[in-house]
């Protein structure tokens, strides 16, 4: 059984995120707690709202956006692993907890996060896939590897670093001037640029737009 701080935090995250009830009996018994109890541990209601909140589940979003979405990936990655390591059991009841089709509504803010830095460097002619396809791919591998770190007795971080970047290349590319865009890239680009700014196109335009640099993008 996994001990009673931690259950008192995914409980109040829980909450936050269906948007019910945040009250400190609503907490305890959703994590099967007496009130006393949390008290001891975060001392009050909102010591434990606050705690919740600087755990950060948007590890992503916490970096802040630069003009190098590489290196932005990478700081989130990272973060990620960090977060892990800080609070072993806890992430484990975030991302151990799944039930078939349906995601963690608690971590689906990293997951958003992380797709919107891979956005950004489909704008700058980076990506090799969708952004979401690519955001899949890159938090699948983020999430095994920080539980493999965890279950280390000694987190090997160059094994993170090593599947970080081999995750990373599996779809991004970098510019360069030998390496010229292929079509599938940009079109990744154009799809990007006109989500973020479509301009006078109708939303059928956008539609219509849409398939077809989604089918060149393949």
């Amino acid at each position: 059984m996994q001990n009673a701080r931690d259950r008192l935090l995914l409980a109040a995250a829980e909450l936050l995120e269906s948007g019910g009830t945040l009250s400190t009996r609503a907490v305890c018994d959703r994590a099967g707690v007496q009130a006393p109890t949390l008290y001891h541990h975060f001392g009050s209601k909102q010591g434990l709202i606050d705690t919740v909140a600087n755990h950060g589940f948007t590890q992503y979003t916490a970096v802040e956006s630069s003009d190098d979405p590489l290196n932005d990936l990478r700081e989130g990655w990272d973060r990620h692993v960090q977060f892990g390591l800080e609070h072993p059991s806890f992430y484990g009841l975030l991302y151990g907890r799944v039930e078939p089709g349906k995601p963690c509504a608690v971590t689906a803010p990293a997951h958003a996060a992380l797709r919107d830095r891979l956005t950004a460097a489909a704008v700058q002619g980076m990506l090799k896939v969708p952004a979401d396809d690519a955001a899949e791919q890159v938090l699948a591998a983020n999430v095994g590897i920080t539980l493999t770190l965890i279950s280390q007795p000694e987190p090997d971080f160059g094994l993170s670093a090593r599947v970080r970047e081999a995750a990373l290349a599996g779809v991004l590319r970098t510019p360069t001037t030998d390496a010229p865009a292929t079509r599938a890239s940009a079109a990744l680009t154009l799809r990007a640029l006109v989500d973020n700014d479509p301009g006078d196109l109708t939303p059928g335009e956008r539609g219509l737009l849409g398939e077809l640099l989604d089918r060149l993008a393949q």
